[in-house]
């Protein structure tokens, strides 16, 4: 099953314990309280349940949805 944009910000808003309406796709998740921990989390989460081949470093690099779409092939 292909990751898509609204699970995407649906699984960073459960994370963060927020509502993925409130999860911007242009900025910087660090502010919004993402730290490496979450990010490995979701990585982790990602790589099970829908294949992706990300690394850590590529998802720290840019930590936003705009950013991480295209590298977890999120159209």
């Amino acid at each position: 099953m292909a990751l898509t944009l609204e699970t995407l910000r649906a699984d960073i808003a459960d994370a963060l314990g927020e509502d993925p309406a409130d999860i911007p796709v242009d900025e910087n998740l660090l502010d919004y309280g993402l730290d490496s921990v979450r990010i490995m989390a979701l990585l982790e989460r990602w790589r099970r349940d829908h294949g992706i081949d990300a690394s850590f470093a590529d998802l720290a690099e840019a930590p936003a949805v705009e950013a991480w779409a295209p590298l977890l092939g999120v159209g």
